[in-house]
């Protein structure tokens, strides 16, 4: 067996990024920004106001002003103010040439087209500066997962077209005579295929692009028959099957079709079976068939993988640290993911960590890491976990 931190070595060394492809803006949210991009103007593009009111040469309390015109949002008061002159304006709109500040409109006493300015002025200009906001080739950096404020600023940039890395392509096989599709009719011996589905959603919210396979029943045939559907897949996650039972069999076909085996076996609980290698010119994953299992192996390996293939780096899945609201007995000679609840209180492992209950994975939202060999531990150690 291997370390979990010797496996992401190795899946990371089978984890290139993947090829660069134009989106338009508004597909841009969520997706990772390939290359720098830069602007294409200042923002502002003109002094701007920055208040409705008044724009004007010169202001002194008691002041009374001509007004000679106004300065609207796209559209601007042709012409410059001047001493004893003053330009309706609205916030956003071009400052006319002249101008020093914007009185504000509550500062304004207005008859007809006449102003006169109160006592008590506020003294802040009111004016945005070109270019406040960003000038033209100002850069925003790649890589990076683009966000709506992301998608916003490069609107403004007024870059209509983004570089982005290619989606993952992932097929997902899931392994086993006991399964069948959720909404299926499960014999007397059988169970639901769950794994293939929460595995889908952590990839899809991950920026993937996964697709469900078919079943894969235990018997060679119909392994083989699955690889043969994974298409122009990127990554092959099969789960089940990656143990050395009699009934385990993705190991030895995968060989059979020519798999450039990394490693088998990880010295982790739960996902002690995980294999990985390339098929095909694809890498390939086998994950554990105990449902638990599966989507720690997810969040534990997928995710980093995922993430190296956008480009974001090889790293492992960010991990964050809590005290203990309830003690730890020993641990033993494999990292544990052990299920667990964060809250106000602290970080507490719950009661049973059997890798089939996803019951229990349903009530956590974290996943406390314990290191090989770790010693008890007492409420209020501070420990590392993942968050669920």
């Amino acid at each position: 067996m291997i370390s979990v931190s010797e496996a992401l070595d190795q899946l990371f060394a089978l984890a290139a990024p993947l090829p660069v492809e134009t989106v338009p803006l508004v597909q841009a949210a969520g997706r990772v920004l390939a290359r720098p991009v830069t602007a294409r103007r200042d923002q502002p593009p003109f002094p701007a106001s920055a208040m409705d009111g008044y724009a004007v040469a010169e202001s002194a309390p008691g002041q009374r002003l001509t007004v000679i015109g106004e300065s609207a949002a796209g559209t601007r008061f042709e012409g410059s103010v001047g001493p004893g002159q003053a330009v309706r304006i609205f916030t956003g709109a071009p400052v006319p040439e002249g101008a020093t500040r914007i009185v504000i409109q509550e500062d304004v006493t207005r008859d007809g087209e006449s102003i006169t300015l109160h006592d008590d002025l506020d003294e802040n200009p009111y004016i945005r500066p070109a270019g406040t906001d960003f000038r033209i080739g100002q850069t925003v950096e790649a890589p990076r997962l683009l966000t709506p404020q992301d998608v916003a600023l490069l609107a403004a940039m007024n870059i209509a077209e983004v570089p982005v890395t290619r989606k993952p392509r992932v097929a997902l096989i899931s392994t086993g005579d006991e399964l069948v599709m959720p909404g299926d009719t499960p014999g007397p011996d059988q169970i639901i295929a769950s794994n293939t589905f929460g595995l889908h959603a952590l990839l899809r919210d991950l920026g993937a692009e996964p697709r469900i396979l078919p079943i894969a029943r235990d018997t060679s045939e119909s392994l083989i028959h699955g690889f043969s559907l994974v298409g122009d897949a990127d990554l092959v996650v099969t789960i089940g099957g990656a143990s050395v039972g009699d009934h385990d069999l993705v190991a030895r076909v995968a060989g059979e079709l020519g798999m450039e085996r990394a490693f088998h076996k990880v010295a982790m609980r739960p996902g002690k079976p995980l294999m990985s290698g390339r098929l095909q010119g694809a890498m390939m994953v086998g994950l554990p068939g105990n449902p638990v299992s599966a989507m720690v192996c997810g969040h534990v390996f997928l995710a980093p993988v995922i993430r190296a293939m956008l480009g974001l780096g090889t790293a492992p899945a960010p991990r964050l640290t809590a005290r203990l609201s309830a003690p730890l007995t020993q641990n033993g000679p494999r990292e544990h993911y052990m299920r667990a609840q964060l809250d106000g209180d602290g970080i507490r492992a719950l009661d049973r960590q059997d890798s089939s209950l996803l019951s229990v994975l349903g009530k956590a939202n974290a996943l406390l890491v314990r290191p090989v060999g770790d010693a008890a531990r007492q409420i209020g150690d501070t420990v590392d976990y993942l968050p669920l």
